[in-house]
C-alpha cells in the first residue's frame, strides 16, 4: 500500500513542483515504484517529468469520470505520472456533487497497491483540488522560502488543514515545513525561520532539518524533462534533496534499495483520448 505525500503551499514560487520532482527522482532511483500526480492546472510537474498533457487522459478526466484512473497513468523515463493541463482549473465550478472532496482518494484506492509512494503536486490555491489532495494524502510537506508572503501563505493554509483533518482525513500528518532557496547568511532568512517555527508549533509539526539552497541546476533540469537526481547527480541540490527524502521516508541511497522498476505499476496504461468511445 502506497504512502501518499502531498507537497503544498497556497503561495506560488516556493518550490512545490521542484520538490515533487526531486522526491520522484530520488525514490525511483532507490528502486521504489512511484506515481506522480499533477494537480496544478499549469502542468509544470507533468512537463518536468516528461509527461504528455494534451493527447492522454489527465487528472481532469479522472475528476470528471471520463476515464478510470489507471487509464490516465503514463510511464515516463522518470516514474509513472498522471498529468494535468489547464482544463483542471474548471474543476472548482464543475465539481458540485456530494462527496466531491473524496474523488481523488476513492480513485487512488483502486491503484494504491501498485506503488510504494504517490507524490502529489498541489496548485497554489486553496481549492477543491487542494482539499482532494489533503483528503487522499497520508502526509503533507509544506515548502516555503524566506519571505514574509511565503510565511503568510502557510498561516492561511493552517485553517484548511485543520478543517480537512476534522471532517475528511483524521489520519493526515504534517511532516514538516521545508525551507527552500535557503541562505543562512541573510538576516531575513533567520527572522522568517523563527516565525515559521512558531507556525510549525501551531500546526503540530517542525522545521525540517533538510534545507534546500538556491541552485541553477534545479532551474535547468525541467527543461530536459528529467529530475535533478539524473540531471546533476553530484550537485549540492541533489545531496540536499536526498537528505530530505531520508528525513521524511527513511529511504537512503546508501542504506540499501528496494528491488523493482517504476514501470511495473503501469503496464497497459496511458490510453489516448482518441480511443475513447
Amino acid at each position: 500500500m502506497a504512502t501518499i505525500i502531498a507537497i503544498t503551499n497556497q503561495k506560488g514560487g516556493v518550490g512545490k513542483t521542484t520538490t515533487c520532482s526531486a522526491f520522484c527522482g530520488g525514490l525511483t532511483d532507490c528502486g521504489y515504484n512511484v506515481l506522480a500526480i499533477d494537480l496544478d492546472p499549469q502542468g509544470n510537474l507533468s512537463f518536468s517529468l516528461g509527461a504528455e498533457a494534451e493527447e492522454n487522459y489527465t487528472m481532469y478526466d479522472v475528476f470528471k469520470g471520463n476515464c478510470e484512473i489507471k487509464d490516465a497513468i503514463q510511464c515516463t523515463n522518470n516514474c509513472d505520472v498522471i498529468a494535468a493541463n489547464i482544463l483542471l482549473s474548471g474543476c472548482e465550478l464543475e465539481l458540485t456533487g456530494v462527496g466531491r472532496e473524496y474523488i481523488l482518494r476513492e480513485a487512488l484506492s483502486t491503484i494504491q497497491d501498485r506503488y510504494d509512494y504517490i507524490i502529489i503536486d498541489t496548485p497554489p490555491a486553496l481549492s477543491i483540488l487542494t482539499i482532494n489532495a489533503y483528503t487522499a494524502a497520508n502526509q503533507l510537506i509544506i515548502p516555503m522560502i524566506a519571505e514574509i508572503l511565503s510565511l503568510q501563505g502557510i498561516a492561511q493554509l493552517k485553517e484548511t488543514i485543520f478543517a480537512v483533518k476534522k471532517y475528511y482525513n483524521k489520519e493526515l500528518e504534517i511532516k514538516g515545513i521545508l525551507l527552500n532557496k535557503y541562505n543562512p547568511r541573510l538576516i531575513l532568512t533567520k527572522e522568517v525561520e523563527e516565525l515559521a517555527g512558531i507556525i510549525a508549533d501551531q500546526l503540530g509539526t517542525k522545521i525540517l532539518d533538510a534545507k534546500i539552497s538556491t541552485s541553477v541546476s534545479l532551474a535547468e533540469a525541467p527543461a530536459h524533462g528529467i529530475t535533478i537526481m539524473e540531471y546533476a547527480p553530484r550537485s549540492k541540490a541533489t545531496a540536499e534533496y536526498r537528505k530530505l527524502i531520508c528525513e521524511i521516508t527513511g529511504v537512503s541511497k546508501h542504506s540499501g534499495t528496494k528491488g523493482g522498476s517504476h514501470t511495473s505499476g503501469s503496464k497497459g496504461s496511458s490510453k489516448k483520448k482518441q480511443n475513447k468511445k
